[in-house]
């Protein structure tokens, strides 16, 4: 995997966010590629207005329990995100907040994309450029549909599709073309080449991408038919493995 991982621009890695073997070997990918590689690092776990924030922490200006003070963490970022977030930091490497502000996503799914027109332009700097083109059809946001029921509408999927066009749009802005960037995102914001890579391939496709998944089964003897094909790469782990929340 990981001698087929240095070859790409760009690398997906989808975890399960409450999984530990995802965030240690987001971990052991991470530092294993930075012995060959020239990397950018970044994560929909970290939004993008709250990027200063996480540059004075990775250039030493602020500690860790400013960061955690003055930028919107996630509850377990301590255990595990700070991990990857420190590597960069100690290896003098770009950090990338990629994520649009929960707050937009929130109108987005009230409103829909027409609302965010009306941002002024120092908040349109944290989010996808307007307009972005969106395909309702795409599986996975068909599948966020029927998980939610009758709770589920367009405005749902819009919601989670200017999620993945912000992520996507970020990651291309920073990447550089002697670097490969390692996005770490849930699963199922990249899983079946969909969500985030959908986007960047609508902007990028002469770059050469991968994707890798995280599922969870009782057997580990068999990847069970729902979990094949989800990406590149797939990460099986044991559902009895103890959750960090």
């Amino acid at each position: 995997m990981i001698k087929s991982l240095a070859q790409k621009d760009v690398i997906l890695f989808g975890e399960l966010h409450n999984n530990p073997i995802s965030h240690w070997l987001e971990y052991e990918v991470t530092a294993s590629l930075n012995k060959t590689n020239k990397l950018i690092l970044g994560a929909e776990m970290i939004e993008s207005d709250n990027q200063d924030e996480l540059n004075l922490y990775l250039n030493g200006t602020i500690n860790a329990n400013e960061l955690d003070s003055t930028a919107r963490l996630w509850k377990n970022y301590k255990t595990d995100y700070a991990p990857i977030v420190d590597f960069a930091k100690d290896h003098q490497l770009s950090f990338i907040a990629t994520n649009i502000p929960r707050r937009y996503a929130s109108l987005v799914y009230k409103n829909g994309f027409e609302i965010l027109d009306s941002l002024p332009d120092k908040e349109k700097q944290w989010i996808v450029p307007l307009p972005i083109p969106f395909d309702r059809d795409l599986s996975t946001y068909q599948n966020i549909l029927k998980m939610m029921g009758e709770h589920g509408t367009p405005k749902l999927v819009m919601a989670q599709a200017i999620k993945d066009a912000t992520m996507a749009h970020f990651i291309l802005k920073n990447h550089t073309n002697e670097s490969t960037f390692i996005h770490f995102n849930g699963a199922y914001h990249s899983n079946y080449y969909e969500g985030i890579l959908w986007y960047l391939k609508k902007e990028r496709v002469d770059l050469n991408y991968a994707t890798i998944s995280t599922v969870s089964q009782d057997n580990l003897n068999k990847l069970l038919e729902e979990n094949k094909g989800k990406a590149d790469f797939i990460i099986c782990v044991d559902s009895d493995v103890t959750k960090t929340y």
